[in-house]
């Protein structure tokens, strides 16, 4: 797998899909850090639904709104 930088990824985009499409991944970098991966679409990892329910579950377990009228929560969206 190789990694290249965000502005060589932008320059030679077009270069970098073709090497895609024959079935490479590519790492794209920024300061060296990770930001994204391009990858064939036939590697993307399939997601089950059950599993994603799941997480959504355990993230509004977690993450809460009591105590906020809804009222507020709308008038903050509009900001």
């Amino acid at each position: 797998m190789q990694s290249v930088g965000a502005y060589e990824a932008k320059t030679t985009l077009s270069k970098l899909l073709e090497r895609v499409h024959k079935g490479e991944t590519i790492n794209i970098t920024k300061h060296g850090v990770t930001v994204a991966v391009l990858q064939p679409p036939s590697m993307a990892r399939k997601s089950d639904p059950r599993q994603a329910v799941e997480a959504l579950r355990q993230f509004r377990s977690k993450h809460t709104l009591k105590g906020i009228p809804l009222k507020k929560m709308i008038e903050e969206g509009r900001r």
